[in-house]
């Protein structure tokens, strides 16, 4: 599997894409790009490339699916079959499956769920092209659509990945640094709270490592934040101005 490893840090300290170990990828926002959805969302982490949609509150079908006291929150990530360079099956995997249910769970603390019991607010995460970091990704993207869906919630979430590379820890992994590196820890958290909802660790890490690398996801975090709340903040000017 290893042989023919790449250089992944050349001697200047650039990594394979030319970034510097923590620069995150080129990142694209855009909110409320699909017209029958209650909110979506298209994000752009360099190549990887998702589109989230929110439907709901809404009525709960099968209903004794329902809750009492609070939304059923339901996501389903889902990898189109040409977002990979092989042709993918169009059923779903265990990956997403799994997935799915780690996106959901990174979400589920800050949505008011309380807010709207024995309804459903469903979540789709689609992987148009796939070059690393899906996950985190489809997380930023279906905070926003969330958010575009007027969902009550506590904090935006944003999400992004810190991997180790040629033993150097790297902000915002890609498809080639993932497979090669040594370690890949996605991260999510809502900012504002300084709350972590989602950590992962794939491979190993020191316990000073870990304490760094979490340092530098938070940094990338808050970045990412910044250019949720403008995409928001965007969309809903442009909305005003057509108001008036």
């Amino acid at each position: 599997m290893k042989q023919g490893k790449p250089k992944l840090i050349n001697e200047n300290g650039r990594r394979i894409d030319n970034r510097l170990p923590d620069e995150l990828r080129s990142i694209k926002i855009d909110v409320g790009i699909l017209k029958n959805a209650d909110g979506s969302a298209y994000v752009e982490y360099g190549n990887t490339k998702v589109i989230a949609a929110v439907y709901g509150p809404r009525e709960v079908v099968p209903r004794y699916e329902e809750l009492p006291d609070r939304a059923v929150i339901r996501c389903r990530y889902r990898m189109l079959s040409f977002s990979t360079s092989e042709r993918k099956s169009p059923a779903p995997s265990r990956r997403e499956i799994e997935l799915s249910k780690v996106i959901r769970e990174a979400l589920e603390p800050a949505i008011l769920s309380h807010q709207y019991p024995r309804t459903a607010i469903d979540i789709f995460v689609e992987v148009i092209n796939a070059d690393g970091g899906t996950r985190t990704a489809g997380i930023t993207a279906a905070a926003l659509a969330l958010a575009d869906a007027g969902i009550p919630m506590l904090d935006l979430v944003a999400s992004v990945a810190v991997g180790k590379v040629d033993g150097v820890l790297v902000l915002d992994i890609n498809e080639i640094e993932d497979m090669y590196g040594e370690a890949d820890m996605p991260v999510a958290a809502m900012p504002s709270l300084n709350k972590i909802t989602m950590i992962q660790l794939n491979g190993v890490l020191t316990p000073q490592e870990f304490k760094q690398a979490l340092a530098l996801a938070m940094k990338g975090i808050k970045q990412i934040y910044e250019l949720q709340k403008e995409a928001l903040r965007k969309k809903y000017v442009e909305v005003g101005e057509q108001i008036v």
